[in-house]
């Protein structure tokens, strides 16, 4: 008796269908390109680069919003908000001194912030199985991603400056649908940024709408959702506990978010490279199979001089 009969019967169903066999290609891609543990990375450095950066960003907000209560409240029913540098008091001399030592300060912030921007673009890039030999070199890639910090984290400041309106009670039901769409404008312009120029392969913008808008609504669903419970749910908790809880919360949400980016990114490749269907059992049962793990192999290559040739058994057999 095949126990597996089933699942190979599914197996064939969904290579027949392309809204199964996108999906199910996704996943293979995912753990093919042990994505989950890339995505948990850009979640660790995400977590120890978030408070220079915090520091840096509240200043530059400190000198913006100084005098604009209203920006400042959305601000402070925000998911960022609720940090604790944040949450306090938007201080325009967060980082005191001359103006020289102002500038110096915010770009040591921003450079001890690189560690997600590098992360991620090491995600990308193997995601888009981008060989080693052909990623930027250590000095251009920081660059490259500090440039890309600014740029992003000025969107990020202004996608959570529309979510307050949404969970921060300010304004009615039309300012806060107002609220939502220009958030989600944001996250298509800053996810749309970080797929483009965040790898070292060369994509059309146009071949990353789908990946863009998938990963931009789960992203606002994130902020509402972390934020209600950020700002309903821990602050009616005591003190030391809610800032244990707090913690937490910002780990789970950090993780979820750079496994939706991941996941994301994962969806433009599969669809543009045409990588499915896929078979769910071993060997390479069809060419996405093969295809997806001969450029997997190909990413090991280091210098130009060197070049990864791939073959399967049932290729040799056949020769």
């Amino acid at each position: 008796m095949d126990l597996l009969r089933p699942v190979r019967a599914y197996d064939r169903f969904q290579q027949r269908h392309a809204w199964l066999a996108i999906p199910m290609a996704v996943l293979r891609k995912f753990g093919n390109d042990q994505a989950g543990s890339l995505a948990s990375l850009i979640a660790y450095y995400a977590f120890f680069s978030i408070f220079p950066l915090l520091l840096a960003f509240v200043t530059i907000l400190g000198f913006v919003l100084q005098g604009d209560t209203n920006a400042q409240n959305s601000i402070t029913n925000s998911v960022l908000g609720q940090f604790p540098v944040v949450g306090q008091k938007l201080d325009p001399h967060a980082l005191r001194g001359s103006v020289p030592a102002l500038v110096i300060g915010l770009l040591v912030s921003l450079w001890s912030g690189l560690g997600v921007t590098q992360a991620a673009q090491n995600a990308f890039d193997r995601v888009w199985a981008v060989p080693f030999k052909d990623r930027p070199n250590f000095i251009f890639s920081r660059l490259r991603g500090l440039a890309l910090l600014v740029s992003l984290g000025l969107l990020f400041i202004v996608a959570t400056l529309a979510s307050g309106l949404v969970i921060g009670g300010l304004g009615g039901p039309l300012v806060k649908v107002a609220g939502i769409v220009i958030s989600l404008l944001v996250n298509f312009c800053l996810f749309g940024a970080a797929f483009r120029f965040m790898t070292a392969s060369t994509v059309r913008t146009r071949d990353l709408w789908l990946g863009v808008v998938v990963a931009g609504v789960a992203w606002e669903i994130l902020q509402i959702v972390g934020g209600y419970y950020i700002g309903h749910v821990l602050k009616n908790d005591s003190k030391n506990y809610a800032q244990f809880a707090f913690v937490l919360a910002l780990l789970v949400w950090l993780h979820l978010g750079a496994q939706i980016t991941v996941y994301a990114c994962e969806i433009n490749v599969v669809v543009l490279r045409h990588l499915w269907p896929r078979s769910l059992f071993g060997p390479p049962a069809v060419p996405a199979d093969e295809e997806t793990l001969t450029r997997l192999a190909k990413v090991e290559e280091r210098h130009q001089e060197q070049k990864v040739e791939v073959e399967f058994e049932q290729d040799r057999a056949g020769s």
